[in-house]
């Protein structure tokens, strides 16, 4: 993509150019765990609750992607602005010293503490037995998935979203092929199960993380490493991680805060769990746009800043804004009229569809509140300014959120706490809105 649709140019062009590709980009990241249960499915229930348990476990991972993917997008999109594509491409290179520690580290968990944490989720032995292998290969080959990535990270950075998503579709396709030759064996593959699967997605990920490396060093992209600039850089490694790391703290709080949430709605009955945990499903899709759209606010306010138009990256973090809160609407309309059409695909319990139906109904018009909140914090992160919205995250999820969901839910059920989370997200879009608007984020410094 051409660079002056993001430094100059028209807005829409160049946030559409970026979003439309991050969007398909993550869900084709989605799509990857639905192939392995999709596979291992013939295996039996125990095979597919197996793949389910490692992927939850698995989901350790993302808040220490998406803080590095954070500090490795602001730093590459200022330099980019600033012009100094060499700095930008010694940031990209320190991706695979963060790969490797973290990859080192969460492969030691894996190996020494595997069987643990099954146990702590009260996961059934046979489930055990099934997933223990599945999940010591992905976390031992974990590696992979940081430096494709945060390889891919870089490329965002850039301005470039076109490019890791061909690369995520190519390691889907790479992964759609292996996966039922490694786990049944046909000919003269070895018949692996579960086991099959976990290598499937990690030649998968190691491939497209080669592809993403070869093509960062030939110089066809906007940015090309050099031998030089993969040696470890323990000032570069440092900013990338002061940046990310409340970026990461964030996506913790927010597991951490669904875990709790289910505990609260758990008393209500298998019926209240299903509906919630379907409409919380279904609340992820929603908002996978508001996330893409961010993500380009991102990239465009970090090379803006870099190439001094501050002004041009606020109009750009709240023309993303503006093209989300109309997606949030046309959603809000869809499901305040039609959750009980989308609740039947995935469960059929009428108790279940009802409070499902009830979820949407509080939630879904205050879906814009979201759109605003998700943007501003993304535009912000990617100025490099991520502390602020942790600490307002970290306010509202846990200060306002959890006790007003176990106050409300005492008295009116689970409408209480549908009622809580309703309020926590138009009181959190009123936080950011203020913070963003003093703009101190346009005065950060990386």
């Amino acid at each position: 993509m051409r660079n002056n649709t993001i430094t100059s140019g028209r807005l829409l062009t160049g946030l559409f150019s970026l979003a439309t590709p991050m969007l398909m980009q993550a869900l084709l990241q989605n799509l990857q765990s639905i192939i392995d249960l999709y596979f291992v499915g013939g295996l039996g229930s125990s095979a597919v609750a197996a793949v389910s348990a490692s992927g939850t476990l698995l989901f350790i991972l993302t808040p220490v992607l998406m803080g590095a993917s954070v500090g490795i997008i602001a730093m590459v999109s200022r330099f980019i602005g600033e012009g100094q594509n060499h700095l930008a491409a010694r940031t990209a290179g320190q991706s695979i010293t963060i790969a490797v520690f973290f990859g080192a580290l969460i492969a030691s968990i894996g190996l020494f503490f595997g069987r643990d944490l099954f146990e702590l989720m009260n996961t059934p032995e046979e489930v055990i037995a099934e997933g223990i292998l599945y999940l010591r290969i992905s976390l031992f080959f974990s590696f992979t998935m940081f430096i494709l990535f945060l390889g891919n990270a870089a490329m965002q950075g850039a301005g470039d979203a076109w490019t890791p998503m061909k690369i995520m579709a190519f390691s889907n396709v790479v992964n759609m092929i292996l996966d039922p030759l490694l786990i049944y064996g046909p000919g003269f593959f070895p018949r692996l199960g579960v086991a099959g699967a976990a290598w499937a997605t990690v030649i998968a990920q190691a491939l497209a993380a080669m592809l993403s490396l070869r093509l960062l060093s030939t110089g066809c992209l906007r940015l090309k490493m050099t031998l030089p600039d993969w040696r470890p850089n323990a000032n570069l490694c440092w900013r990338i991680t002061k940046i990310g790391l409340p970026g990461a703290g964030q996506m913790l709080l927010r597991s951490l805060m669904n875990a709790t949430m289910f505990r609260i709605v758990a008393p209500f009955g298998t019926a209240a769990l299903a509906g919630y945990s379907v409409s919380t499903r279904l609340n992820v899709m929603i908002l996978m746009p508001a996330f893409s759209f961010g993500n380009a606010s991102a990239t465009m306010v970090g090379q803006n800043l870099g190439a001094g138009r501050p002004d041009r990256a606020v109009r750009a973090a709240w023309t993303a804004v503006g093209i989300e809160a109309a997606i949030m609407v046309a959603a809000s309309v869809m499901l305040i009229f039609f959750a009980p059409f989308f609740l039947k695909i995935f469960v059929s319990e009428a108790e279940a569809i009802r409070i499902g139906t009830e979820y949407f109904r509080v939630e879904a018009p205050f879906y814009i509140f979201s759109a605003v909140s998700i943007v501003l914090s993304r535009a912000m992160s990617g100025a490099g300014a991520s502390l602020a919205p942790f600490i307002i995250n970290a306010f509202t999820l846990w200060g306002i959120q959890v006790p007003l969901a176990y106050t409300l839910s005492a008295r009116l059920g689970t409408i209480g706490v549908w009622i809580a989370m309703a309020t926590t997200q138009v009181v959190h879009a009123l936080i950011v809105t203020s913070w963003f608007m003093l703009g101190r984020w346009k005065h950060k410094k990386i």
